[in-house]
């Protein structure tokens, strides 16, 4: 391995893994450490290593053969493929080091975890040596308190057995600085792998939109179980922060009481559209769409359809496409008079109408159309968005490709990935990483 005297974990999580020959392997997302029942530091066992098919392995140390500030790059040899499970005299150091709550070795002086070092041993191990603290000192004017960074030998910080992380309630401050540097589903993955506790404190933490980002990513087991811990009120409020069609496919995995409940919790302009698609089935493309697509009345400009399309905040498949109707705007809308493609936006002057820029002649998805049907549609037409469209030819809404994606999928995708990567990243058996983690 490489020399390196002393990693840190935030510097470590997110750095992306190599093979031995430059393949990307994934991306380093946590750390895992045995804990002792001595004051010695814990051995780092490995590396919580997600793949590129979001699917999370444990790398051991051995197959580390440098880290670097840009990268980490694996030996060559086997690595067992199965996702990632923590054991019971485990600690993951970013997941649950980090914001928790410690002493200073004799004394009272209380102090919070805000980062973690690990170095390397003579024989070629790496233990936890040193912990990032900040200290709650002195009160300065107007009640503010000045915190104390300092980096102390793990022998100097208490409090950090594998009894005391299970029982404490920490905060999630430093957890929260990852994740604005992630993406919603790496994020969701990161709390998936949590421990429960854990878990809910940073469910606790989180605002309501980053929450809703994220447990619109989580396997559906785990949006039932992160709604059932909110109360009421919260979980209404994440509700309405999700995206309508994701809202709806989660309350329909709902109890009809419960259901009813959540909806009436809900502000009338936000259940509203949920109620409408609740109404069709899950695998139909009135299932499918979003009720909320950019809609345009004829006369707008181009350069107003291109400002609305650049709202950062609006998924890349909804932006490739404009709907263009008669008033009301909202769905579902007045006549439907055609769409406007992305890129023919981009070849028109920016004061020209959008009505001359429609294309009449693309079909429309009914309601009631079968996803075998929505995805015969998509391919027959190169599209990552189309339009839904009633009998009355009202815009109802639009189905993306990633809708349509997440119901071909299997149901576990989110858990298991799709396929192994080959190589460097291979099968081996279960006693070889029993070994590995002892």
């Amino acid at each position: 391995m490489a020399a390196v005297n002393r990693v840190f974990a935030a510097q470590l999580a997110g750095l992306p893994v190599f093979g031995p020959d430059g393949e990307s392997i994934g991306k380093v997302r946590d750390l895992v450490a045995g804990l002792r029942l001595d004051q010695q530091p814990p051995r780092i066992l490995g590396l919580v290593v997600e793949l590129t098919t979001r699917r999370r392995v444990f790398v051991p140390m051995l197959r580390v053969t440098s880290i670097e500030p840009s990268a980490v790059t694996l030996a060559t040899g086997s690595v067992n493929m199965r996702r990632f499970h923590q054991r019971p005299n485990e600690v993951l150091v970013v997941g649950q080091l980090f914001d928790a709550y410690a002493t200073l070795a004799g004394s009272d002086t209380r102090v919070t975890v805000v980062d973690a070092g690990m170095e390397p041993t003579r024989t070629r191990d790496w233990v936890l040596a040193k912990l990032a603290i900040r200290e709650r000192s002195s009160r300065l004017g107007l009640g503010r308190r000045r915190s104390a960074m300092q980096v102390l030998p793990w022998s100097e910080v208490s409090g950090l057995g594998l009894t005391d992380l299970t029982g404490q309630t920490q905060g999630a401050a430093q957890l929260l600085m990852l994740f604005d540097t992630m993406r919603p589903a790496d994020v969701a993955a990161t709390v998936r792998d949590l421990p429960l506790k854990r878990r809910h404190e940073v469910a606790d933490a989180m605002d309501d939109e980053h929450l809703a980002d994220v447990i619109e990513e989580l396997p559906e087991d785990d949006q039932k179980e992160l709604l059932s811990y909110l109360a009421e009120e919260r979980a209404a409020d994440i509700l309405e922060a999700m995206d309508p069609d994701d809202a709806a496919d989660l309350l329909a995995e709902l109890a009809p009481a419960e259901q009813s409940r959540f909806l009436e919790l809900m502000e009338p302009e936000e259940s509203a559209p949920v109620k409408r698609l609740l109404k069709y089935s899950s695998d139909t493309a009135g299932g499918l769409m979003t009720p909320e697509p950019v809609v345009l009345t004829p006369d707008a400009t181009v350069a107003e359809a291109l400002a609305h399309i650049r709202n950062a905040d609006l998924p890349v498949a909804l932006a490739s496409m404009v709907f263009v109707c008669r008033p009301p705007t909202e769905t579902p809308t007045g006549r439907f008079v055609g769409v406007v493609h992305f890129q023919r936006l981009l070849r028109e002057p920016p004061a020209e109408m959008v009505a001359s820029a429609v294309d009449s002649q693309l079909p429309a998805l009914r309601p009631n159309a079968t996803l075998a049907e929505v995805t015969r549609y998509f391919a027959a037409y190169n599209l990552t968005c189309g339009p839904v469209v009633d009998a009355e030819d009202h815009l109802l809404g639009a189905v993306t490709v990633d809708d349509v994606l997440d119901h071909l999928l299997p149901e576990d995708w989110r858990e298991t990935g799709l396929h192994d990567i080959t190589g460097v990243i291979a099968e081996e058996t279960d006693e070889t990483e029993e070994t590995e983690r002892a």
